[in-house]
């Protein structure tokens, strides 16, 4: 950011001059500013101390610190986010594959004993064989 010329005690002192009744096109003569300058300053600046500006100034850099730094969080959880869909989906397959060997297991386990009844396969569990 640009820094200005003027420091916050003669902007102060500027707009003072302004609320006393002088014209704004006489300030800029003096202090060599344009008179979009001096209007600037008043919508920004105006009614305050030089203390309550100074202070104002102060929470805009902190406010930008902070605005940084939720930034910087912000990506941080969406990386962290990413990390563990990726491990979850892969823990997902690894469980589903195991579920299916354990319901395949399971279904071995219960098929009649030759000997014991007639075998009775589906057709679906017949073409899946194939």
């Amino acid at each position: 950011m640009k820094k200005s010329r003027f420091t916050e005690e003669k902007i102060i002192e500027v707009l003072k001059q302004l609320e006393a009744g002088r014209k704004v096109s006489e300030l800029s003569r003096e202090y060599g500013v344009s008179t979009a300058s001096i209007c600037a300053w008043k919508s920004k600046y105006a009614g305050l101390e030089v203390s309550q500006l100074k202070r104002l100034k102060e929470l805009e850099e902190e406010n930008r610190k902070l605005k940084t730094l939720v930034a910087d969080l912000s990506l941080d959880k969406v990386a962290l986010k990413s990390v563990i869909e990726k491990t979850d989906g892969a823990g997902s397959a690894r469980r589903s594959a195991a579920r299916h060997r354990a319901l395949h297991d399971e279904r071995a386990t219960r098929l009649p004993i030759a000997g014991r009844g007639p075998l009775q396969l589906s057709l679906s569990a017949q073409t899946e064989g194939r």
